[in-house]
Formats: structure tokens, C-alpha cells, sequence
């Protein structure tokens, strides 16, 4: 992963990469033609040679790119649906817990409200930075004591009080979700072999035998194209970090909406 993508924005970000390519693209162009020439001349059909070679290579190469690409965008849609669905079970859970009496209440609903101002206001800014937060595990612990603490009084209180435990199981389950997707990206291996297949690309497009205006043009469509699809998917690589990352939009809706004192 190119840590340096994460700090930018998206059109900085596919900028550089795109002008980084492109430029490749030309000297590779201008510094390969006096090589292609003498090849051309003892090779009869040079252009058609490597044309068909690019064809079948680009079928295969365009087939990994767009894996790729797919499995980083719904990685990010899932990570985005965990996200949602911990706060929403977080939400649910104090509302479970406004039905207690006092003190077990009052005393609950400071821990939720407390673990949720720590995954918005501190939790975020270290998984921004690839880091799984720790804190959030004795806060979590907290809140299970003081329910578990509780003894209900009445049947009533018995099936709330089972209630309220299954939904904390629930959020205590897609938190590790989410915390698992910290540092979740494209394994390094996939990422050479990405590397190397942008090489192989812009090599076969130096060995062409094509006037230098037309030879220059077509490297640049062919380069613009391949660099706006990996940025794409450095983008969409890690979901919590970079300029399109997963928010905490979440948890301030449920915590304005529902714990907002």
C-alpha cells in the first residue's frame, strides 16, 4: 500500500498517479524507438505481433484490475454496514436499558454514552492512521459488569434484562467487525504482481512501430486508463483510511438522536 495516497485527495491523488504513468509512458516511448526500428526492419509485421500479444494480455491483466476493484469496493460497503450496524445496536441497546429502574439506568446509559463519544472522538483519528484502538475494550468490559451486575425483580425485568444482554452480544460482535477491517487491505503479493503487469503493459506498448504523435497518444489513453484504475483501488484499498474512507456518521446520529444530554 502507498501510505502517501491516504494523505491526499482524490483528485491529487489520481492526478500524480496519472502523470506519473503517462510520463513513464512517453520516455519509455522515445527512449525505446531507435530499439523498435531495428527490430522493425528484421521483424516484418512487428505492429500485428505485438498487438495481438497486448490483446491477450490486457484481457488477463483487466481481469485482475477488476477483481481487484470489486472486492475493495464491497469490502468498504461491508465495512460501512458493520459500522452502521454497531451503532444501530448500540442505539438499540439504550433503549433496552431507559427501561431499568434507577440506579442500574442512569449508571448504564454514562457507560454507553461514554463508549460512543470515545469511538467518534478517539477511536476514529487512530483508525485513520491504521492503528486498532485499545480503550474501547474496558469501556465495552465496563458496560457487561454493571449489566451483568443487575438482578431483575420480576419476570418483566427478567426478559428485558435477557434482552438487553443479547443486544449487547450483538454490538460486542460487530465491534470486532470493525476492528478487525482496520487493518485490513490487498495483500502485498497481489500488489506486485499488479506492479509487475503495469510494467508488462507499458512495455508492450514501447515495442510499437507507430509515428511518434500517434505512438505518444495512444500510450497516454492506455496509461491515463490503467493509472486511474489503480488509484482507484489504492482508494478503496483500506477502508478507514484516505480520502474515501468509512465515517462516523453512524454513532453522532445515534448519540445526537438518542444519548444527547
Amino acid at each position: 500500500m502507498i501510505d502517501w495516497i491516504n494523505n491526499v485527495s482524490v483528485v491529487t491523488a489520481f492526478g500524480i498517479v496519472t502523470l506519473v504513468f503517462v510520463t513513464v509512458c512517453w520516455l519509455g516511448i522515445v527512449a525505446f524507438r531507435p530499439v523498435v526500428k531495428s527490430l522493425a526492419e528484421r521483424q516484418p509485421g512487428l505492429n500485428e505481433t505485438v498487438g495481438d500479444f497486448l490483446q491477450y494480455f490486457g484481457v488477463i491483466y483487466g481481469l485482475l484490475l477488476g477483481l481487484l476493484a470489486v472486492a475493495a469496493y464491497q469490502n468498504l460497503s461491508e465495512v460501512e454496514k458493520t459500522v452502521g450496524d454497531e451503532a444501530a445496536a448500540l442505539g438499540a441497546l439504550y433503549r433496552d436499558v431507559s427501561a431499568y429502574p434507577e440506579p442500574a439506568r442512569s449508571e448504564v446509559q454514562a457507560l454507553i454514552r461514554d463508549y460512543t463519544r470515545y469511538v467518534i472522538d478517539e477511536t476514529w483519528p487512530l483508525q485513520q492512521e491504521g492503528i486498532v484502538p485499545a480503550g474501547g475494550v474496558v469501556k465495552a468490559a465496563r458496560m457487561f459488569e454493571r449489566l451483568s451486575a443487575f438482578e431483575p425483580q420480576s419476570k418483566s425485568q427478567e426478559a428485558l434484562h435477557q434482552e438487553t444482554l443479547r443486544q449487547f452480544n450483538t454490538f460486542f460482535h460487530y465491534r470486532r467487525e470493525r476492528l478487525h477491517s482496520v487493518t485490513f487491505s490487498i495483500p502485498p503479493v497481489l500488489w506486485y504482481t499488479v506492479a509487475i503487469g503495469a510494467l508488462v503493459n507499458m512495455f508492450l506498448m514501447w515495442l510499437f512501430d507507430l509515428r511518434i504523435g500517434i505512438h505518444l497518444l495512444l500510450g497516454s489513453v492506455l496509461s491515463f486508463f490503467l493509472a486511474t484504475m489503480l488509484t482507484l483501488i489504492l482508494l478503496l484499498d483500506q477502508p478507514f483510511r484516505g480520502a474515501v474512507k468509512v465515517s462516523p456518521d453512524a454513532y453522532e446520529l445515534v448519540y445526537d438522536q438518542l444519548m444527547k444530554n
